[in-house]
């Protein structure tokens, strides 16, 4: 790297995945706080169909605007191509924008001196686009391969926090085989007839045993996008259906009574164990029945306390338990940890995100902010762990 220059940022967003205007929203706020004095920086996007394009460098075009969603190809630069004419990488035109060739890494890439995704979700934030990192050998912010897919896919991720003895609630995975298509499927009281499928029928049960309502998901999706609660069968074949729509993979967990605390995360310096912000304890006000994506995104009135209004020794266990969620699915860079904290003192495990939401909107930033690491630090701080890693097995 020339000494003579500034360090070059690719800043990469967008994406194939249901959270693509999130992921927009994270890569303009990056822009609009990283250090310019520091760092030489590109905004490159990826369509909702794969391509790479050059993105304009103006976070207000990357927010939502009159109530509407924001998206790479609105912001893409006209005529401004992130990949070179060439005649071994074909160019896939569209509109007034040029992008790569889905699923091609631009070039430029190699030109980097380090990328910073701001993907979440299937195709981003589930070890793809950093398995196309590593194989480029461009250094890049954030957990690796492994790590990123197994904190990515809700069963795995319970069953290594569980091996690891980290608390979880209770949860049921269903597969693509393991509940039936449509209620003709099964019995008129919605019971499977176990003669037919025991499996179907054992999985069923083992739902029934969760209790109601029930919170019901997509095992590889974020932002709450296909999460809904269930009261009863005719709710939960409902949600079943919806979360199948963006994976085929769904998890069904028991719904806990207790406050959402999250904790921001950072790996350490220089080897030290992880660095943890204080707490903080999602607010619904909107009249929304839990921390969805309209609540999360849309509605003013939720929000967040900071520090989290609960017991000094429950903070400082639920830190220690985001630090050890951190070290067991071995996380780099960045997460965020959810938890859930009952009336009895009961503290259970969420989940983790690698890449959490970087939004305007999202509480990564805010609560390391209400730690005292303001956001243009704490990228500086990202991309300067990724730097001197470089390439390489983890």
């Amino acid at each position: 790297m020339s000494e003579q220059r500034k360090i070059r940022v690719a800043v990469v967003f967008g994406g194939r995945g249901p959270e693509h205007a999130v992921s927009v929203m994270g890569g303009g706020n990056m822009l609009a706080s990283i250090d310019r004095t520091r760092y030489d920086v590109i905004p490159v996007g990826i369509t909702r169909d794969g391509g790479w394009v050059q993105v304009t460098d103006e976070p207000a075009q990357l927010a939502i605007t009159g109530g509407q969603l924001p998206s790479v190809e609105a912001a893409a630069v006209p005529g401004a191509p992130v990949l070179p004419g060439s005649s071994v990488m074909p160019w896939a035109r569209a509109g007034a924008f040029v992008t790569s060739a889905p699923g091609q890494i631009p070039p430029l890439l190699g030109e980097v001196d380090v990328v910073l995704p701001v993907l979440h979700g299937p195709f981003g934030e589930d070890g793809t686009i950093q398995g196309l990192l590593e194989l480029a050998g461009v250094p890049y912010v954030g957990a690796g391969v492994l790590s990123s897919a197994l904190s990515m896919d809700k069963e795995y991720m319970k069953l290594v926090f569980a091996a690891k003895g980290l608390p979880v609630g209770p949860y049921v995975v269903l597969g693509p085989h393991d509940w039936p298509s449509s209620p003709e499927s099964s019995g008129e009281s919605g019971e499977l007839d176990g003669r037919r499928h025991p499996e179907r029928k054992r999985v069923f049960d083992e739902i029934a045993d969760l209790g109601w309502p029930l919170f019901v998901k997509p095992a590889r999706g974020g932002s709450s996008i296909g999460t809904s609660k269930a009261h009863d069968l005719g709710q939960l074949r409902s949600a079943i259906a919806l979360a199948r729509s963006y994976d085929p993979k769904v998890l069904v967990e028991a719904a806990v009574d207790g406050h959402e605390i999250e904790v921001s995360v950072l790996e350490g310096i220089d080897g030290a164990p992880p660095d943890t912000s204080l707490p903080g304890q999602l607010m619904i006000d909107g009249g929304e029945e839990f921390w969805d994506f309209e609540a999360k995104y849309l509605d003013a009135a939720s929000g967040m306390e900071i520090p989290a209004p609960i017991p000094a020794a429950a903070s400082v266990e639920i830190r220690r338990l985001a630090a050890a969620a951190f070290d067991a699915v071995s996380c780099e860079g960045l997460a965020r940890v959810d938890f859930f904290y009952t009336a009895g003192g009961q503290i259970l495990i969420n989940e983790i995100n690698t890449i959490p939401g970087l939004s305007p909107a999202s509480y990564f930033q805010k609560m390391w902010e209400a730690s005292g690491l303001p956001f243009p630090q704490l990228i500086d701080r990202l991309l300067q762990t990724a730097l001197r890693k470089g390439t390489g097995l983890r």
